[in-house]
């Protein structure tokens, strides 16, 4: 082939693999991030890997190429070009390949089942363009607990990480069984640890107040019904989840005992859990958390 037809056909090779993007964005126009290749900070911040193992050369399925560390706004969730600044470089490894120059193997992140690009996002992105089934690669394995499967969305892992978070937390604490209650749900990672936190505080509150041992069953009962339950009733009494429609309970009590927190350094502890709640749930969707603040300070200084 003619280092002309080589040209002719790494432009074509291109055009079509970003065209590929293009028409992706265009039929999910209304779920673009959906679109973006996987992150793997995303990813492994959710995941919470324990530890790392070098793996060495290993041959890769290139269908269980599935993120980039860094690269996952250049390329699509089928890891076609997003951009057209990715050309030349994307058409001298399409070059390499259609010259059958071995290249460099790349080097990858594996997590969960799945592998993210550290370096090579390029010839993933030709290989996958290509056809090609196998790569050579560099792998660095994270350890973790919760399998992803080749295909998986943003959405489809979130929901992952969090049944496994919900499953562990209610093994640890026996929560659903003390409290009658398995509807502690979240839409964010990490929200579970808080509630351990909490009830750990409240339990450790119950001794120094009590003066004796407490048992987590008896710390898990006394928060449930005494800091969680009458929050929800806030919650539930000034409307606020009719601002937060996409979001759970208890996501808001997380959001609103953080937001009381916040405008107690602030403003002072006078301000009750009401005033913040009756604040959070008119301040959405208007003013920004510094007007937010701004305008309890208002509030407050016309009571005084």
């Amino acid at each position: 082939m003619t280092f002309a037809e080589n040209s002719l056909q790494t432009e074509n090779d291109f055009n079509k693999a970003r065209n590929k993007a293009l028409f992706n964005d265009l039929q999910n126009f209304l779920t673009l991030k959906e679109t973006e290749l996987l992150s793997f900070g995303d990813i492994k911040k959710w995941l919470k890997p324990k530890n790392e193992v070098y793996l060495g050369m290993q041959v890769i399925p290139v269908y269980l190429i599935a993120g980039s560390e860094g690269r996952y706004k250049d390329f699509d969730s089928h890891f076609f070009p997003r951009s057209i600044h990715l050309k030349n470089r994307w058409k001298r490894i399409d070059e390499a390949h259609l010259n059958d120059i071995i290249l460099p193997p790349i080097q990858l992140y594996e997590i969960g089942g799945l592998y993210f690009v550290r370096d090579g996002n390029h010839r993933v992105s030709v290989a996958k363009a290509k056809g090609v089934e196998n790569i050579d690669a560099e792998v660095i394995s994270l350890q973790s607990e919760i399998k992803l499967k080749p295909g998986m969305t943003r959405k489809q892992i979130l929901k992952r990480v969090l049944d496994y978070e919900k499953r562990v937390f209610y093994s640890e604490t026996g929560f659903g069984d003390i409290t009658d209650d398995w509807n502690l749900d979240f839409s964010a990672v990490g929200e579970y640890d808080v509630i351990y936190n909490h009830i750990e505080n409240h339990k450790e509150y119950m001794q120094k107040n009590e003066n004796k041992n407490i048992e987590m069953t008896e710390a898990v009962l006394s928060w449930y019904n005494s800091v969680y339950m009458p929050v929800v009733h806030i919650i539930k009494k000034q409307r606020i989840m009719r601002k937060f429609k996409k979001r759970t309970v208890s996501d808001m009590y997380v959001w609103l005992i953080t937001y009381w927190d916040e405008l107690k350094k602030k403003f002072g502890s006078d301000i009750s859990l009401d005033t913040a709640a009756e604040e959070l749930r008119g301040s959405f969707g208007t003013f920004s958390l510094r007007h937010f603040f701004n305008k309890v300070k208002y509030t407050l200084d016309l009571r005084k």
